[in-house]
């Protein structure tokens, strides 16, 4: 049966089949009274499958959620608008939007009574579990009608697109030395006086030192501002994101790949927030995140670029020149051989400051794995090349492994000044 009778239930189907055979019958035994006993069954299902095809066409609906940026293990919100426009009111209808495993199960609704040019909102969240871009829908609508003789199926939204960002670990300090705008030696001062009048201010971020707060402003502008009290090398930073396959191990969100990404957006974007220029690269020296017009990181950039990026099946590092252009260098490395640490070490130039993050992937897996490297004879190359290393595992807090950096960072700074190499 085709058109509105193609959703027409067994139920239905049996009841005009019975309806038909009484009509047949009352001819038979010449029974009016059986006939117009029939001629009511055989119009009910007609009659309530035409009204449900009706209410179906006569539905729409509206998808949104919020925030579209949720981080791994934040929640979001989707609201359902649904409302009727046809000129009967629609009722028994069965609503189930499309859901990824990794956002939870599917949420169903069920409208018992949708009043005709009127809506309801429908509400569920979600808790993203693995970063990436997630697609929610379509909806899907089932509508029937309360004697359960027809079922329509209809899709009444598309596809509505949610970006899970890794998750962002506040970090506090800087390495010391040039251009990480620790010392006089690489920054240049933005303020042309001395004293509090010249401070140059921005709105109060999260993770800021609160002894930089310009107290001042903050009672001029009614708003939390911080001195910004220097500018860091013109040169910038960049950010080396190993995302090898062969380098990682475990699976899910307790990877060392999944640690990686959140460490690299973690660490861009407590640079960009403290004023720095940020290049993030992958572990061939190709750019991660594209540049903005001014040729400036945005967070947001960034991020999106993070939850989009898949794992690289290339198994060595294998670099043309040096990755950080000349720039500062802070490199998050999995497992590396020596073959993949002397390639940086080979382009990179010595003068230039180099800080690494060194994963002991073997933490990551709960098995033997023979092909796990050992990050100490890596360590050991870069250090004696003038890096700054510092080896990363999942129970040290990613706040600890940043500030591990940072003193190795100063202790080699240290050295230098005192004229040991």
């Amino acid at each position: 049966m085709g058109g509105p009778l193609a959703g027409m239930t067994t139920r239905g189907r049996c009841l005009l089949a019975a309806g038909l055979a009484a009509a047949l019958c009352s001819f038979v035994l010449n029974e009016r009274d059986l006939l117009r006993v029939s001629v009511f069954v055989v119009a009910m299902p007609l009659l309530v499958c035409f009204l449900a095809g009706r209410s179906r066409v006569g539905l729409r609906t509206e998808r949104h959620i919020n925030p579209m940026r949720t981080p791994v293990g934040g929640r979001a919100e989707v609201s359902l608008n649904v409302w009727s426009t046809g000129r009967l009111p629609t009722g028994g209808l069965l609503l189930q939007d499309g859901v990824p495993y990794t956002l939870g199960g599917r949420p169903r609704f069920v409208i018992e009574h949708l009043p005709r040019n009127n809506g309801i909102q429908l509400r569920y969240t979600v808790e993203p579990t693995m970063r990436g871009v997630q697609h929610l829908g379509p909806l899907r609508a089932k509508v029937t009608d309360p004697f359960g003789l027809s079922e329509f199926d209809r899709e009444l939204a598309g596809v509505t697109r949610l970006i899970v960002v890794p998750r962002v670990v506040p970090l506090i300090g800087m390495p010391g030395g040039s251009g990480m705008g620790a010392g006089e030696d690489g920054s240049v001062r933005l303020s042309s006086g001395q004293g509090e009048d010249d401070a140059v201010v921005r709105p109060y971020r999260q993770g800021d030192d609160l002894r930089k707060v310009h107290w001042r402003s903050t009672a001029h502008r009614d708003e939390m501002m911080v001195r910004v009290e220097e500018r860091p090398w013109r040169g910038g930073t960049t950010v080396l994101l190993d995302h090898r396959e062969h380098a990682h191990k475990g699976s899910g969100p307790t990877s060392s790949m999944e640690w990686a990404v959140s460490m690299a957006a973690s660490v861009s974007l407590h640079l960009l927030r403290n004023g720095h220029r940020v290049r993030l690269v992958a572990e061939d020296g190709r750019p991660i995140a594209p540049e903005s017009a001014d040729g400036i990181h945005s967070d947001f950039l960034v991020l999106d670029s993070l939850a989009a990026l898949q794992a690289s099946h290339q198994k060595e590092i294998a670099i043309a020149g040096d990755p950080g252009q000349g720039q500062e260098l802070v490199a998050i490395l999995g497992s590396v051989d020596p073959e993949s640490v002397d390639q940086l070490i080979r382009y990179r130039p010595r003068a230039s400051r180099s800080l690494a993050i060194l994963m002991d992937t073997r933490e990551w897996t709960t098995k033997e794995d023979a092909s796990a490297l050992d990050p100490d004879a890596a360590a050991t190359l870069l250090n004696t090349s003038g890096w700054s290393t510092v080896i990363a595992k999942p129970d040290v807090p990613m706040h600890q492994v940043w500030n591990n950096l940072c003193r190795a960072s100063q202790n080699r700074g240290a050295m230098h000044a005192s004229g040991w190499s």
